[in-house]
């Protein structure tokens, strides 16, 4: 990314995320979920580009997918422009890569990387927590981005616990359905009463089910990874592409691919993806490129991503 001036900030990175996890456990007055997850950060990612304008206006231009008139990053511009009082506009560029409707948090990571872009660009220099608290009223998956590190996430998405983890690779397959969060959670099928978990205990029981092939590329029989998806039984009745991208890497041979699973609210499913060599089933190579021909020629995007252990843009914030 470069900034040469407080006036442009270019090629400013918008990551996605994964939720190796996501249980429903309640539900408070106001009618909104109370979850527990396990938020991680990954390398697929929108670039958006903002010029600063003297006039006050906010405008955005898409550079490649068509987003909605309103998207998430001009009302992440506006709310911080009222917010803040400050006479500053933006012109605001974005190449969206990650897809809209996978349960990536593509949208929430932009408004995210659009408020601490414009904290820098306007001189505001609010802190961390400040603009965590406004981004909480844009999206429950905001506050993650803004947080920028691994975290067991509860609440409605606003408690987080930083977590430091091993890195991992995974493939991750999306239909070319998208899902609309709003749509899953009212499914009939939704289970809603998981039992909550203590935290520490959360983290204890991921850290036993990570294979060493998930990070250091050593293969070995995958283990069933922890938790579940409380969303994927209804995401899988809303689009049945979901399901069976989940059956096509389940029945992958055992060449470092993991136990797959939902991703959140949307419609991607992932796995863990470890490079290495098991002379039984064949290269990992060979599994993986036999795996992408089959998501093409189905229609779907497939792509093999890495976790970030901290956001792009964490040192832009205290």
């Amino acid at each position: 990314m470069t900034h040469a001036d407080l006036n442009v900030l270019r090629d400013v990175p918008a990551p996605a995320k994964i939720n190796h996890f996501l249980h429903i456990v309640g539900r408070r007055a106001d009618g909104y979920h109370r979850l527990q997850s396990l938020f991680v950060l990954i390398d697929w990612q929108d670039t958006l580009h903002f010029q600063r304008r003297s006039d006050g206006a906010l405008t955005r231009r898409d550079l490649s997918a068509a987003l909605p008139a309103d998207d998430l990053s001009l009302r992440a511009a506006r709310i911080l422009q009222a917010a803040s009082g400050t006479p500053w506009g933006v012109d605001i560029e974005i190449d969206k890569q990650v897809p809209w409707g996978a349960g990536l948090g593509g949208g929430s990571s932009d408004a995210a990387t659009t408020l601490i872009a414009l904290n820098r660009l306007w001189g505001l220099h609010w802190p961390r927590a400040r603009l965590a608290a406004l981004g909480e009223t844009l999206g429950a998956d905001v506050p993650f981005f803004i947080g920028g590190r691994a975290a067991i996430v509860e609440g409605i998405g606003e408690q987080l616990t930083p977590v430091a983890l091993a890195p991992e690779g995974f493939l991750i397959v999306k239909p070319a359905a998208a899902l609309a969060t709003a749509d899953v959670f009212r499914h009939p099928s939704v289970v809603r009463d998981t039992p909550e978990a203590p935290t520490a205990d959360i983290l204890a029981g991921f850290l036993a089910s990570v294979p060493a092939s998930a990070v250091n590329g050593r293969l070995e029989t995958a283990r069933p990874a922890w938790g579940h998806n409380d969303l994927q039984r209804a995401a899988v009745a809303l689009c049945p592409d979901v399901g069976r991208v989940i059956d096509l890497l389940s029945q992958a041979p055992p060449s470092g691919l993991g136990q797959a699973r939902m991703s959140g609210s949307g419609s991607a499913v992932f796995s863990r993806w470890a490079q290495g060599k098991n002379e039984a089933s064949g290269s990992p190579n060979v599994v993986l490129a036999t795996l992408l021909k089959q998501c093409e020629l189905q229609g779907w995007t497939a792509r093999v991503c890495r976790s970030l252990d901290r956001h792009p843009l964490d040192d832009w914030l205290d």
